[in-house]
């Protein structure tokens, strides 16, 4: 069996471009989304929804400087057909899960719409690090027709930074493949400061996302093609591209009996008696990875 290096798969490229102000991102999902999609039985619409989304979490994770630090991407409508969807991402760790109404979702058919499954839902970008103990937050109302788009706009109305993001989802075979790459203007190099006046019209910027917006499906998705094929294929006329490969990305439930006995035992004991079922235990089910534990009232006290 190939090596995750020699597919490609479950990688994040790190790219510059530095006399066009830009930067960018490529990641390429197999193994890892084939487990986190195994532990559900979505039907075929949420697969390819949380699929897009896990490759957002970790475009966007991968922009954070704080090694510790986590990202999370929540969609969410109390009253959607989907309610809420969570990916997060910390140090190449990539986890989600989708919350739905399977009975409302049937109704929609097989190829719903964003809106459809939403609603007039939202869009939550949060940025955690764990090195200064800060979290910055920016939410944008769950508009276009993709997740992609809507973290588009995210970056624009909240961050003040043009971005491209271009993702594509095959989850029809036996092993789900899902891509995704980011292309971002940071003008005269100013990372990171306060963007009032962010220009969409920028010479430079106008040529990056012409080219990184010709990125094909079949190009994203293709195991035979590296990460670094790939940024070549887009950008090989320009003067100098910089490339670093970033952490390998697996699934990144954290979840463990004992986390949970550390968890529960922040609670009183009366309130813990409270949860105990007949067998004497507290039930914790995991969203994330859809396993169950059962932590003893005894062992807690």
């Amino acid at each position: 069996m190939a090596t995750h290096d020699a597919t490609g798969f479950d990688q994040t490229l790190f790219f510059t471009v530095p006399h066009r102000d830009a930067r960018g991102r490529v990641v390429r999902l197999g193994p890892v989304l084939d487990t986190v999609l195994g532990a559900h039985a979505y039907p075929a619409s949420l697969r390819n929804l949380l699929a897009e989304a896990l490759v957002l979490a970790a475009l966007l994770g991968s922009l954070l400087k704080d090694d510790d630090g986590q990202l999370t991407l929540q969609a969410q409508n109390s009253e959607g057909v989907v309610d809420l969807l969570v990916c997060d991402y910390r140090a190449g760790e990539l986890r989600g899960y989708v919350r739905h109404d399977r009975a409302r979702l049937d109704e929609l058919g097989p190829n719903p719409s964003l809106h459809a499954l939403f609603g007039d839902g939202f869009l939550a970008v949060t940025f955690d690090l764990a090195s200064s103990g800060q979290r910055y937050q920016g939410i944008v109302p769950l508009e276009g027709e993709t997740l992609a788009q809507a973290c588009e706009s995210y970056f624009f109305q909240s961050e003040q930074v043009p971005t491209l993001i271009r993702v594509a989802v095959d989850c029809s075979g036996p092993n789900a493949v899902a891509a995704g790459l980011l292309l971002q203007h940071l003008p005269e190099g100013e990372e990171g400061r306060e963007r009032l006046h962010a220009r969409l019209d920028h010479p430079e910027w106008d040529h990056m996302a012409i080219m990184g917006g010709s990125v094909r499906r079949d190009e994203l998705l293709d195991p035979a093609l590296s990460l670094e094929q790939l940024i070549w294929r887009l950008f090989h006329e320009e003067q100098e591209v910089r490339a670093d490969r970033g952490p390998p990305l697996v699934r990144g439930c954290r979840c463990t009996g004992d986390y949970y006995r550390q968890v529960l035992a922040r609670f009183g004991t009366a309130e813990r008696r409270e949860m105990v079922d007949e067998r004497g235990a507290i039930v914790v089910d995991c969203a994330f990875c859809s396993r169950t534990f059962d932590i003893l009232f005894d062992d807690l006290t």
